[in-house]
């Protein structure tokens, strides 16, 4: 199924997902490091022998400085309040965040304050967030996970859930297909427009961008390893965004990355996101999120 760039996910001519059965096997526990001067960066997630995370090539991250263009170290970056846009990858990223209590830690920008919390609870990594900003403060955050994954890895989402994809997917569609002068054609997970999206590799020299829109949970099988990704947050619009680059970027000297990333809002851009596409901060001033990752090891495996 294919709808217009810009209709709601809550039409009822778009299709209902189904919930995404409980991870098998055995829960490995997780343990989570981060960075706070450079960014916040989640820099290690591991448990039962795997590192998770990828690490990227490019060098510079310890310079950068707000509004410094993106360097792509892997791991895990907060991106806020955009995750493409201006400024590339959000505003949180480049700036030196400060120790406030055992695992939390604050940043501040011109136009917000974010708190983050991370605590290793029953096994699973938890990340509880609040955004202190003006009332009707409008944007995005992502959690923008870049993942070490096998080529036979594959991304698991509710059948169904909406998704957008983003304008770097037209050259895989037919002729025609994508909309003139839109930001996305959306379409059916797990192949909306007919591209397969959910499985991970091999290499094949694309990179497509997509949002699943409405979508709480995923995860990712990486046989024998399962990692799950869950978002809750009470009164406005959650997704995943998901970056699938199999050495299709950059144009000089591409590589793989394979990004997972739950974010607050239907939309990469928040100059692109309509008044339903992007968080809003309420009247009382804060918006508060939790982030939960987990591990399983599928049974029959070490």
């Amino acid at each position: 199924m294919v709808t217009p760039a810009g209709e709601r996910p809550d039409d009822p001519a778009v299709s209902r997902p189904h919930a995404v059965p409980a991870a098998p096997g055995e829960l490995v526990p997780l343990r989570a490091d981060v960075d706070l001067a450079l960014g916040g960066r989640w820099t290690s997630l591991r448990g039962g022998g795997r590192e998770w995370l990828w690490q990227g090539p490019e060098p510079g991250r310890e310079t950068v400085s707000p509004g410094a263009a993106f360097v792509d170290a892997g791991g895990l970056e907060e991106c806020l309040p955009t995750v493409r846009g201006n400024p590339d990858h959000g505003d949180v990223w480049s700036r030196q965040w400060r120790e406030v209590g055992p695992g939390a830690a604050v940043v501040d920008s011109p136009q917000f304050s974010l708190t983050r919390r991370i605590a290793e609870r029953s096994g699973a990594v938890v990340a509880d967030y609040r955004l202190a900003a003006d009332p009707g403060y409008r944007f995005l955050w992502a959690a923008h996970a870049l993942l070490d994954l096998s080529p036979a890895a594959r991304l698991e989402a509710p059948a169904g859930t909406p998704t957008r994809l983003h304008p770097e997917a037209a050259a895989l569609l037919p002729p025609g297909v994508w909309p003139a002068g839109r930001p996305w054609l959306t379409g059916d997970w797990p192949a909306p427009a007919g591209l397969a999206l959910d499985a991970l590799g091999p290499d094949d020299g694309t990179a497509v961008g997509a949002v699943l829109v409405g979508c709480r949970r995923v995860r990712v099988v990486d046989a024998p390893d399962v990692l799950t990704f869950e978002l809750e947050c009470d009164g406005q619009p959650v997704g995943v965004g998901f970056w699938r680059n199999l050495r299709g970027w950059p144009e000089t000297n591409p590589y793989r990355s394979l990004g997972v990333e739950p974010m607050l809002g239907a939309a990469f851009d928040l100059a692109e996101a309509g008044p339903a596409d992007a968080a809003v901060v309420p009247p009382a001033g804060e918006v508060a999120w939790r982030l939960t990752v987990s591990a399983h090891r599928q049974k029959g495996h070490p």
